[in-house]
């Protein structure tokens, strides 16, 4: 049967959502600046909601659920990865899961390194363990942008005890390559340092790219890694406040199994109902719809920035929603998307939140109907050419 792809809502329906992506700005203005998407529910979690809100089924999570087995099962299918559901533990979303991570394979001054430009609340995920950022930003290649393996290794030879890594990246959507997670894994295991991935956009890979979960990388990955994932990005649920945490080492499985109970607790009962129902099988023609979406967006953007501003800057996304776009050539500062709020009523992601190297750049959330993404680069171009 053929996938067919999923439809964006109109706009008329999006603005009647309550969320921060239709609250933040008046409703002249286009947002495409935080990661929230524009489709439907997957109709198995639309109808796992519906069934508990029928039954009043608003309680605490369960101690036992099906939610580890599920996305085990949802892993082997999507990425080829034997995950064993007795080392998944769950909390309330993924920067929670960093930060309790974080707090028990650091001390107090430990430098993590991050890999910027990155999602920003990474610099304060790192600040909120108690621990102190040490920037190692990516490198920018013909053939995409890379992690700087050998300023990781200046970094941890000076004795940063950790990497924070962000896989696939985000904003650059890139999917880093099995050798450059092999590398970096045997690099953590050689200084004695731990690495943390955050896997949330893994579900989002467009064809030509392979996503490696960073546990499987090599042997020395599954010793030193911990992966943090959820369905939020993906299916659009992160109100709902579901993670899960994933190991593969037995230390690393230690370090879970001894976190507070109030960490598992903390999960929301609807983020475990609508995650066991995004990770089932009967959610996959759905993600598999949604990707055809994305797919054909991240093509539209180019096409659009080519004809509409084509002193722009892009690059195809590997993975996700967010298209990371240079317009430094534009003469509009280092903040450009301050501009285009202010007078082409487009929201889009500050580009220095992201790092010093984000300076003359802006993230996109191309998550949204044909006919809103033209209308917001049409803006800006008119802006362009003002």
């Amino acid at each position: 049967m053929t996938t067919a792809p999923v439809v964006p809502l109109p706009l008329d329906r999006l603005r009647a959502r309550t969320s921060e992506k239709w609250r933040e700005y008046p409703a002249d203005v286009l947002p495409m600046f935080v990661a929230e998407s524009d489709f439907p529910l997957a109709p198995a979690v639309t109808a796992a909601l519906h069934r508990a809100v029928e039954l009043g089924d608003t309680g605490y999570t369960a101690s036992r659920t099906p939610l580890a087995q599920t996305y085990a099962e949802f892993a082997a299918r999507r990425f080829g990865w034997d995950v064993d559901p007795a080392r998944i533990r769950s909390t309330a979303d993924v920067s929670m899961g960093i930060v309790e991570l974080l707090r028990r394979v650091t001390e107090p001054g430990d430098r993590v390194i991050i890999t910027p430009p990155v999602y920003p609340p990474f610099y304060d995920l790192v600040d909120e363990a108690g621990a102190v950022v040490e920037r190692v930003p990516l490198t920018e290649t013909d053939a995409g942008w890379r992690l700087d393996l050998d300023g990781i290794e200046t970094a941890l030879a000076g004795g940063a005890r950790a990497v924070l890594l962000c896989s696939p990246h985000n904003p650059t959507g890139t999917v880093h390559s099995p050798a450059e997670l092999a590398r970096l894994a045997e690099l953590a295991r050689e200084y004695g340092a731990t690495v943390i991935s955050d896997e949330i956009h893994a579900p989002l890979v467009h064809p030509g790219a392979v996503f490696t979960p960073f546990l499987t990388a090599s042997a020395a990955a599954a010793e030193v890694g911990y992966a943090v994932t959820s369905a939020s990005k993906a299916f659009n649920l992160a109100g709902l406040k579901c993670a899960l945490m994933i190991t593969a080492g037995e230390r690393p499985a230690e370090v879970v199994r001894g976190l507070p109970l109030e960490v598992e607790w903390r999960t929301g009962h609807f983020g475990m109902l609508a995650g066991v129902a995004a990770f089932s099988p009967e959610s996959d023609a759905w993600l598999d719809g949604v990707l055809l979406t994305l797919d054909r967006n991240r093509r539209l953007l180019a096409d659009l920035l080519a004809a509409e501003v084509p002193r722009a800057r892009y690059r195809l996304p590997d993975a996700s929603y967010l298209a990371w776009v240079d317009l430094g050539g534009l003469g509009w500062g280092d903040d450009p998307a301050r501009r285009i709020l202010r007078e082409a009523k487009v929201a889009l992601h500050f580009g220095p939140q992201f790092g010093d190297e984000g300076r003359g750049f802006v993230r996109l959330n191309f998550a949204c109907g044909e006919d809103v993404l033209a209308d917001a680069v049409r803006r800006i171009g008119a802006l362009a050419r003002s």
